[in-house]
This record gives structure tokens, C-alpha cells and sequence, in this order.
């Protein structure tokens, strides 16, 4: 699967193996073997070669079927509560589970906004 995103990858990008590999700072011959299978690269190869291709190391890897890195990070929980397979430490939520936490986190902020009482 990593000699197949990364190849497909590169050519999407409109990239040459040379150019590809000057900036790992590989020969050409080792990363065509990358592409080809025949080679493995280092962790640090792989985050060079992530950035160079503007994906994550997480997807050459086929960790994720996302090549293109989210644009930034949303830290609006309301909104990140409607994503799509939402997770806790690898155990799907449910809806119910997202309808409870909604739930909670709208309770915690209602009674921020009482007065409090002495």
C-alpha cells in the first residue's frame, strides 16, 4: 500500500522521483525502490517524503484513506461533535453518546451563566 500512495501520490503532485528524492536526500535509484516496494524507508524518510507530498506520514502508511491533511484543527466542540466516526480510545460513539455529551457540555455552560449564590 506505501509504494502505491506514494507513487500515485508524486504524480498527482506533478513531481519527478529526482525531485522527490533530492529533497529526502536519497539517491533516485533508493527511492524508486520505495515506490517500487523493494525498498523500506526510515520513520524520518517517510515524515521528509509526507511533507514534501503535502499528506501525512498517517496515509502513505494507509492509516487513513484522507490524502490531504486537514486545513487546521477545529477547536469548536459543538462543532466537532458532528464529525463522522468519532472515537474514545478506539470505541466508536454512538449517537446517543454524542446527544449525551451535547447534553452535558450545554448543562456545564448553563450553569456558568447563573449567578452564584453565597
Amino acid at each position: 500500500m506505501f509504494a502505491k500512495r506514494l507513487k500515485q501520490l508524486r504524480k498527482s503532485r506533478k513531481l519527478t522521483m529526482q525531485e522527490v528524492a533530492d529533497y529526502v536526500g536519497v539517491a533516485k535509484s533508493t527511492y524508486a525502490g520505495y515506490e517500487s516496494g523493494y525498498r523500506q524507508p526510515t520513520i524520518e524518510s517517510i515524515q521528509t517524503i509526507s511533507r514534501k507530498l503535502r499528506t501525512s506520514a498517517d496515509y502513505l502508511l494507509g492509516l487513513t484513506d484522507h490524502p490531504d491533511p486537514p486545513a487546521e484543527l477545529n477547536h469548536n466542540a459543538k462543532e466537532y461533535l458532528n464529525v463522522e466516526q468519532l472515537h474514545w480510545d478506539g470505541v466508536p460513539l454512538e449517537k446517543d453518546d454524542l446527544d449525551l455529551i451535547r447534553s452535558l457540555l450545554e448543562r456545564v455552560l448553563r450553569d456558568r451563566a447563573l449567578p452564584k449564590q453565597e
